[in-house]
């Protein structure tokens, strides 16, 4: 996969993942746990983000 390829993605996971936030934070009984987990995930994919932009910016 090109660099691009992966920073598209990654965009696009971050994306669902901002999504299933929203959706599970509207449910009376939301699973904290699991946001918190969904939340990780989504700042992991972030940060990926963030240094491939370095990177790129370097070439």
């Amino acid at each position: 996969m090109s660099l691009q390829g992966h920073i598209v993605e990654l965009q696009r996971r971050h994306e669902a993942l901002k999504k299933e936030i929203e959706k599970e934070q509207l449910h009376p009984n939301a699973d904290e746990a699991k946001i918190i987990e969904l939340k990780r995930k989504k700042l992991q994919i972030k940060d990926e983000l963030a240094k491939l932009a370095v990177s790129e910016t370097r070439h």
